[in-house]
């Protein structure tokens, strides 16, 4: 296991690819029907940083923008089937997996990623609190044991690693990233993304670490506001540059501005939380041409930038 910044090279990508010239990028992830996490988040925002997407479904979430009820799984030999297929036909340069579903899915992406070894994997965990207890004390252990070792950057809030990784932890500080690092290391992941952690002055820090350092950090002041499929932004993101060959820290950098950019941007579609515009560039285009509705003086948006990794911040509350 490598702990340093360096990545493996993703392998070439087939004739076909070089040909159309984007990478190609498989996501392991839920349907969320308000459009706010899950594939139609990482199909956004893969997008939006070139990338091909593979999106192979895993479950569906019963839910709006103010929480989810529940869930209903796909079968795992349906999630393996839906993988395989399609990396038959094109090669991949980077996966990510969200929300799995089950254990049963946990076991059926990991077979599919440990033929794959050496091509980037973003582990990403979302907030689960709202699964019945048991069920998600199942999920979190088949994660450690299934996807963890394939893992190679973990993506997740600091309270959600914190109360996965670290349940046992009592000493009096706060946990650190590289607290959080370590405790992922030791299950077979080299780096760590950690978002939301509360600093001094209630600012918000995010850190990538490896078990002995800290790779790259970003500060910003807290906001309070909630959004939802942040995480999930920042993630695909991240996913989708490694697959364009950024190095990992460059990658992290300019995810968390792709993120920024589109919290700045975010809206409020319905009567929950706010959205990330992922889109963000479209639209700015559109005003540089004259041709969208913010060719006229621009509004305030709905965030700013510097309000926004607050999101990422269960603590947060909303308006």
């Amino acid at each position: 296991m490598n702990s340093s910044s360096e990545l493996p090279p993703a392998p070439e990508p087939g004739e076909d690819a070089q040909t159309h010239g984007l990478p190609c990028v498989m996501t392991f992830n839920a349907n969320d029907p308000s459009g706010a996490a899950g594939l139609a988040c990482d199909v956004a925002a893969m997008a939006s940083a070139s990338c091909h997407v593979l999106p192979v479904l895993t479950a569906v979430l019963l839910g709006d923008t103010r929480s989810v009820h529940r869930h209903v799984a796909i079968d795992g030999e349906t999630v393996e089937e839906q993988a395989r297929d399609a990396l038959e036909d094109m090669a991949v340069q980077a996966f990510k997996v969200g929300y799995a579903g089950s254990p049963e899915n946990l076991g059926a992406i990991a077979r599919v990623l440990s033929d794959y070894d050496g091509v980037p994997v973003i582990g990403y965990m979302p907030d689960l609190s709202w699964c019945e207890a048991s069920a998600l004390e199942d999920y979190l252990d088949a994660c450690v044991g299934l996807l963890l070792p394939h893992t190679t950057v973990l993506v997740g809030n600091h309270s959600t690693l914190c109360r996965w990784l670290l349940p046992d932890w009592d000493e009096e500080r706060a946990p650190t990233a590289r607290d959080i690092a370590r405790a992922a290391y030791a299950l077979g992941t080299p780096f760590t993304l950690v978002t939301g952690f509360i600093a001094a002055d209630q600012l918000i820090e995010n850190h990538l670490a490896s078990p002995e350092t800290l790779l790259a950090s970003a500060r910003y002041e807290r906001f309070e506001a909630r959004f939802s499929g942040a995480g999930e932004t920042l993630s695909a993101a991240l996913c989708a540059l490694l697959a364009a060959g950024s190095e990992l820290q460059d990658a992290c950098a300019e995810a968390l501005t792709y993120l920024d950019r589109s919290l700045a941007a975010g809206f409020r579609p319905g009567m929950g939380r706010a959205l990330p515009d992922r889109m963000f560039w479209a639209h700015e285009s559109d005003a540089e041409d004259g041709k969208g509705p913010e060719a006229e003086p621009e509004a305030s948006p709905t965030t700013t930038a510097d309000d926004l990794l607050a999101s990422l911040s269960h603590d947060a509350t909303p308006h």
